[in-house]
């Protein structure tokens, strides 16, 4: 896949709200998309030369019936698509870079779409990130007893084998976590401080914590 470049990222994207669901940068995210606004979302974007789709997770507004966007969200592109028989899309988004919403866009389109700023990600745009600081075998000894409490299953030969960057934000991307804890997750401004937030959660929900108490 051609990276991108800075220069080549939109000022306005459209924005899939989807609580609970975490794209990293250079991380996959499969999707399905069959809600026909969302339809619509993915035939504008496969129109553009980015291809670009913001993910972003919206909040409760207490007391009231709107969702609030995140004010960070991860931009993917769109680089894997298949219709299936009843009308539905399979995609695949690769994580591009984060992004800073500077306003929502209204009107034109049946889908949500934000002026967004790309300034202080540039990481994200780089090579793989390294995490210098990472002790494996504690690490993966504490991941199989959150996975054994929480009743997972995984592939433990390829994660023991896996990059850095790529151990940590797939486990980011696909623990049970909720979504303020995603979010936390997400803003985390070095691979390092990914692992440690993902330390903190994991440890929280073994010493019998709800999650979504843990960030507290």
């Amino acid at each position: 896949m051609a990276m991108l470049s800075p220069a080549d990222l939109p000022d306005t994207i459209p924005v899939f709200p989807l609580p609970g669901a975490l794209l990293l940068p250079r991380a996959r995210l499969p999707l399905h998309l069959f809600e026909p606004r969302y339809l619509q979302m993915l035939d504008d974007t496969l129109k553009t030369t980015h291809r670009l789709i913001g993910m972003i997770q919206s909040r409760e507004v207490p007391g009231s019936e709107e969702k609030r966007l995140h004010s960070i969200g991860c931009a993917g592109r769109v680089t894997q698509m298949s219709e299936t028989e009843d009308g539905r899309y399979m995609i695949t988004l690769s994580g591009i870079s984060r992004f800073r919403v500077k306003q929502e866009v209204t009107g034109f389109t049946p889908y949500r779409r934000c002026d967004v700023s790309w300034d202080g990600f540039d990481a994200d745009l780089g090579p793989t990130e390294t995490d210098a600081g990472f002790d494996r075998e504690p690490f993966l000894d504490l991941l199989g007893r959150y996975f054994e409490a929480m009743s997972l299953s995984t592939d433990w030969d390829s994660l023991k084998e896996a990059e850095d960057e790529l151990l940590i934000n797939s486990l980011s991307m696909l623990c049970p976590f909720d979504p303020e804890e995603k979010q936390a997750l997400l803003e985390a401004p070095s691979l390092s401080t990914r692992r440690e937030t993902l330390v903190t959660l994991i440890e929280f929900v073994l010493r019998g914590g709800a999650p979504e108490d843990a960030l507290q």
